[in-house]
C-alpha cells in the first residue's frame, strides 16, 4: 500500500511539473497554419496533403459521436460529399512541450451537392511536433455541435 501511495504522489508531482505554458508565438502560428492547411486540403479533397497533416494514429471524433481513424477519414474524402468552407474563430492554443491543444469554434459547411449543411462546432484539436508541413501533426480531434439558441416561447394574450 505504501508503494502505491508513493507511486501516486510521484505521478502527481511529475504531472504538476508539465503545466500549460502560454503558446510560444512561433508555435501558435505553426499550429494555426497546420489547421488552416488541413481546412484547405479538406475543401480541395487533397488526400496527399492530409496524409502529411494527420498522424497515422489520429483519433478523429465527429459531433455525431462517430469515431474514425486516418484511413477512414481519408476514404470519406473520396466520396460524393464535399466541404465548401471551414472557418476558425475564438481559437486558443496551449502548448505542453511537444504537444499543443487548439480549442475554438469551427463553422463548417459540408454535405452532398444540393444538400449542404451548416455546422457550428466547438472543436478541440490535439497536435504533436512532427513531420507535418509546419512542424506539427494532428493526432486528435473532438467536435461538439453547438445548438442554436432555443426560440423564445410564444406568449398569448387574453
Amino acid at each position: 500500500m505504501r508503494m502505491f501511495a508513493v507511486a501516486v504522489m510521484s505521478a502527481l508531482v511529475m504531472s504538476a511539473s508539465v503545466s500549460a505554458a502560454p503558446a510560444d508565438p512561433k508555435d501558435e502560428k505553426a499550429v494555426m497554419a497546420t489547421l488552416e492547411a488541413m481546412a484547405t486540403a479538406t475543401i480541395k479533397k487533397d488526400v496527399t496533403a492530409l496524409q502529411k497533416i494527420y498522424a497515422d494514429d489520429i483519433t478523429y471524433s465527429h459531433s455525431s459521436a462517430q469515431n474514425q481513424n486516418k484511413t477512414e477519414v481519408l476514404d470519406a474524402l473520396k466520396g460524393p460529399s464535399v466541404a465548401e468552407s471551414m472557418k476558425f474563430s475564438n481559437m486558443k492554443v496551449r502548448t505542453y512541450g511537444n504537444v499543443a491543444l487548439a480549442k475554438g469554434i469551427c463553422d463548417f459547411r459540408n454535405g452532398r451537392p444540393g444538400a449542404m449543411t451548416d455546422n457550428h462546432l466547438d472543436i478541440l484539436w490535439v497536435l504533436v511536433k512532427g513531420p507535418g508541413p509546419f512542424g506539427w501533426q494532428i493526432v486528435g480531434r473532438q467536435a461538439t455541435r453547438i445548438q442554436p439558441p432555443a426560440a423564445p416561447a410564444a406568449t398569448t394574450s387574453r
